[in-house]
C-alpha cells in the first residue's frame, strides 16, 4: 500500500486532508501488518497444550500468561514508535543506545526469524488443508514444499498483495467470532479429552515451563514499528498514531481470539489433536459441526497463514536488499542479492528465503509443531535487545519509573528466551543469530563501518 516516492512527495497533504482516504490506508496497513500475529494462535495454543503434556486445566492460566507478555513487550515497542515515528524498530534503538555494532544482533534476529516464520506459516497451512482433507496426510511434505512455491513465485509481482492480506486477516477473524459464539451457545459436538492430567511438575511449574513455548504467539509485534516507514505520504504525528493503533489493534485481536480459543477448547475438552489434525480445527469442528463453517474456517486460517509467510517472503528478502547497498551507498552484503526485477523484488533474496524454509519444512517433516520450538528464541533477542536499549534511553533522560518497567520487561523476556534455550534444540535459532550478527558485523567492519547501518530496517520497508 505504500506509494512511490514521488507521490508520496506530493501527497502528504492531500492524505492528511481527507478522513476516508487516511482510514482506508489505516485499514490496509494495520490489517496486513497484524498478519502474522494473527495467523500464529493457528499453532501458539496447540503448542502450550502439549508443552502441558494436555492439561486442559492449566492450559487458561498459561495463555495468560503468555497474552500478558505480549502486552508487555508491546507496550515497549508503542514507545520505539513514538522515538522512531520515521520506522527502524529494535534495530535502530539499538544502534543509537549501545553503538551501530549493536544493531547487527537484532538484524540477526530478524533474518532467522522471517525464514522460520515462512518455514511455520506453509507448514501449518499445510495442516490446516490436511485437517480439511485428510486424504492429503501422506502428501505432507510435497504439500507443504509445493504451497511454499506458489508463495514464492507470487511475491515475484511485489507488494500488491498486501490490501489482499488486510481482507484474509479480516475474514479470519469473522469467521473465527462466527465459530466461537457458536461453541458457547450451541456447539455441534464435544471432545473427550481429559480435564486434567499430569503435567510432570506442579501446576505452577508447569505453566512456567510452558509458557515460553507458546510465545510465538508474539512474533510479528515489532512489525508496525518497521512498517511504518512504508507510510512515506504521512508526517511523523500521523505515521506514530498509524504504529501505536496497530498495536492496539493487534493486543485486542491476538489477546482476545487467543484467550476465546482457549476457554472453548477447555469447555469443549478438545485436547491434543490426532496426527492430521490441529487443536485448533478440532476446536472449530466440535463448535460448528462438518459443515459450511469448518470449512471456511479452515479455508481462512490456511490463507491467512499463506499471507504471513508472503508477508515474510517480502521483508525479508527487503532486508537483505537494504543490507547490499546502492550506487550512493556502500553495502554489507553483496550486490547481487540487491538485483530487483521490474516489481522491485530483490528475487536473488527471495532464493535464499525459499531455499532456507524449504529445509527446514523438509527437516521437520513439515510439521509446525517441531518449528515451534526454535520460533520464539531469535525474535525475543530481538525484544530483548529493543527492551534494554528503552530502559537505557530513560535512564539517560531521568525517567526511573520508565526504566524499572523496561528493566522488569526485559527480565522477563529474557526469562523466556531461558527457559526456551533449556530445552535444547532451540540452541540453534540462538547459534544462527548470532552467527548472522557476527557475519554482518565482520562485512561492515570490512566496507569501512559505513554510516547510517542503524536505519537499515527503516530503509528496507521505505524501498
Amino acid at each position: 500500500m505504500a506509494l512511490s516516492k514521488s507521490a508520496a512527495a506530493a501527497q502528504p497533504l492531500t492524505l492528511r486532508g481527507r478522513g476516508p482516504r487516511r482510514s482506508v490506508l489505516f485499514f490496509a496497513f494495520a490489517f496486513a501488518v497484524i498478519a502474522d500475529p494473527v495467523s500464529s494462535v493457528a499453532y501458539a495454543i496447540e503448542a502450550a497444550l502439549r508443552a502441558l503434556h494436555g492439561d486442559l486445566a492449566l492450559l487458561l492460566p498459561t495463555m495468560s500468561l503468555v497474552v500478558g507478555l505480549v502486552v508487555v513487550v508491546t507496550a515497549n515497542y508503542w514507545q520505539l514508535v513514538r522515538r522512531f515515528p520515521k520506522g527502524g524498530g529494535a534495530a535502530a534503538a539499538a544502534g543509537r543506545a549501545f553503538g551501530p555494532r549493536w544493531t547487527f544482533l537484532p538484524i540477526g534476529a530478524l533474518v532467522v526469524d522471517f525464514v522460520l516464520t515462512i518455514g511455520i506459516s506453509i507448514a501449518a497451512a499445510a495442516s490446516a488443508v490436511i485437517a480439511l482433507f485428510p486424504a492429503l496426510a501422506p502428501w505432507r511434505v510435497p504439500l507443504a514444499l509445493v504451497l511454499l512455491l506458489v508463495v514464492a513465485g507470487l511475491t515475484w509481482f511485489g507488494h500488491g498483495g498486501r490490501l489482499l492480506f488486510a481482507f484474509m486477516t479480516v475474514a479470519f477473524v469473522v469467521i473465527s467470532v462466527a465459530v466461537l459464539v457458536l461453541g458457547f451457545t450451541s456447539p455441534d459436538t464435544a471432545g473427550h479429552a481429559a480435564a486434567t492430567r499430569d503435567p510432570g511438575h506442579s501446576a505452577v511449574l508447569a505453566v512456567v515451563l510452558a509458557f515460553p513455548v507458546a510465545m510465538a504467539l508474539a512474533t510479528g509485534i515489532e512489525a508496525p514499528s518497521t512498517a511504518i516507514a512504508q507510510l512515506g505520504q504521512l508526517d511523523d504525528t500521523h505515521r506514530r498514531r498509524f504504529g501505536r493503533g496497530t498495536l492496539a489493534l493487534l493486543v485486542v485481536i491476538v489477546g482476545g481470539l487467543t484467550l476465546a480459543l482457549t476457554a472453548l477448547a477447555v469447555r469443549l475438552h478438545i485436547g491434543i489433536p490426532g496426527a492430521d489434525s490441529t487443536q485448533i480445527a478440532d476446536i472449530a469442528h466440535a463448535a460448528a459441526g462438518p459443515g459450511w463453517l469448518y470449512g471456511a474456517f479452515q479455508l481462512t486460517s490456511s490463507l491467512l497463514l499463506l499471507a504471513a509467510a508472503s508477508s515474510s517472503f517480502q521483508a525479508g528478502p527487503g532486508l537483505l536488499k537494504a543490507l547490499s547497498g546502492t550506487d550512493e551507498r556502500p553495502g554489507v552484503l553483496p550486490p547481487v542479492l540487491g538485483q530487483t526485477n521490474r516489481h522491485h523484488t530483490p528475487y536473488w533474496s527471495v532464493v535464499v528465503h525459499l531455499g532456507a524454509a524449504a529445509l527446514i519444512i523438509v527437516a521437520a517433516a513439515g510439521q509446525e509443531q517441531e518449528l515451534v520450538l526454535f520460533y520464539a528464541v531469535a525474535v525475543f533477542v530481538s525484544f530483548l535487545v529493543g527492551l534494554l536499549a528503552m530502559t537505557r534511553f530513560a535512564r539517560r533522560e531521568g525517567k526511573p519509573s520508565l526504566a524499572w518497567i523496561n528493566g522488569t520487561a526485559a527480565a522477563a523476556v529474557a526469562f523466556t528466551l531461558a527457559v526456551n534455550l533449556l530445552r535444547g534444540w532451540p540452541v540453534l535459532s540462538l547459534a544462527a543469530t548470532l552467527l548472522i550478527a557476527a557475519g554482518l558485523y565482520a562485512r561492515w567492519t570490512r566496507a569501512g563501518r559505513p554510516s547510517g547501518i542503524e536505519d537499515v530496517e527503516a530503509r528496507a520497508e521505505a524501498d
